[in-house]
Parts: structure tokens; sequence; C-alpha cells
């Protein structure tokens, strides 16, 4: 059997992030899986310039986001966990999107590598949805981008987390549940 390999990273790179710490639930029920690897990243080694016409067209595609890209072709899925910023997604998760689906220096679109791609979602937040808003708004923008958006998401309230630790029991199996599931799903 091959090892299935999934990739992991949260849209907020703030030390202490919320979505940073519950998102490691989400890795250990992917790691349940018999056969399941997690390569967590973080957005922080991956800088990319906010997105310009002008700055690709003098400049390309980041050297950056090109090695983004490799690693999306090497791994099997993804688990991404979207902080909540006024009710959408973070400004970090677009630019890293947005320069994704540009053209690669050999011509290649970056979108190629999104097509029926898995993807799990989950949030949290310090308000009492957990992120629910922003979890519609980027499971929206990568069904655009052609990923495939599994339709089991969690949000979780920062109030059930303390010292990274989901305190709330159905919520952490929920999340384990998640990362299990993007796993199977990718395996089947």
């Amino acid at each position: 059997m091959m090892t299935t390999r999934l990739l992991a990273f949260s849209g907020s790179t703030r030390h202490g992030s919320l979505n940073s710490q519950v998102l490691q639930t989400a890795i250990a029920g992917a790691e349940s899986i018999a056969g399941c690897t997690v390569t967590l990243i973080n957005l922080n080694d991956y800088p990319m310039p906010l997105y310009n016409g002008d700055d690709e067209q003098a400049h390309g595609m980041p050297e950056t986001t090109q090695k983004l890209l490799r690693l999306f072709e090497e791994h099997d899925g993804l688990l991404l966990a979207s902080p909540e910023y006024n009710g959408f997604f973070t400004p970090l998760i677009k630019n890293t999107f947005d320069w994704m689906t540009r053209n690669e220096p050999d011509g290649r679109n970056g979108m190629r590598v999104f097509k029926r791609y898995p993807v799990a979602l989950l949030s949290s937040s310090p308000g009492i949805v957990g992120g629910l808003r922003s979890l519609m708004m980027v499971r929206m923008y990568l069904s655009n981008l052609n990923f495939l958006v599994l339709p089991e998401q969690v949000a979780v309230t920062g109030q059930k987390v303390h010292e990274g630790k989901i305190t709330d029991e159905r919520l952490e199996q929920q999340v384990f549940a998640l990362g299990a599931g993007l796993a199977e799903w990718v395996q089947n």
C-alpha cells in the first residue's frame, strides 16, 4: 500500500494561533489512519509579495510559490485551518492561492494542480461561531479554483481551546474525525 501524504497549514502565522492549535487535532486524526503521514507547514516559510499583475509581469511567479506548488504535487490532499477576519478568510490565504494560480516559468498554469484536489476545512475564532463564516467563504473560493472541498467541516470557538487543546470532547472528536476522514477519502 502506498503512503498517503497530506499537507496541512493554517491561514494564520500568528504565534499561538488558535487555528494552528486546533489543526494539531486534525493532523492527529489523519495520522491515526494507517499509511497516512502529514506535512505541516508554516506559510511564513513561503513569503510572497501582495499579488500585483505588474509585479508578476516583471518578475514572474515567486520561487516560494513554485516550491509550494511542488509540495502540493507531492501530497494527496490538504488540511486547511482558516481563521476568520471580519467574517471572511485571511488575506494570507487569498494571496497564497492567487499567486499559485498564475503561470509558472515553464508556462503551465498553477491551477492544474488543484483540479479535484481534496481539501478538508476547519476554523477556530474567539467569536461564538468559531470562524464558521470564514469556512463558507473559503469553501466557495477553493471550489472556484477547482479544489474538491469535502462537505464535512468544523468550526471551534476559541472559548473551547485552552493551552493548545480542545476542551469540548465532542468538538475534539469532530476535528479528529475531520482529519481521519480526509485521509480515508484519499485512500479510497
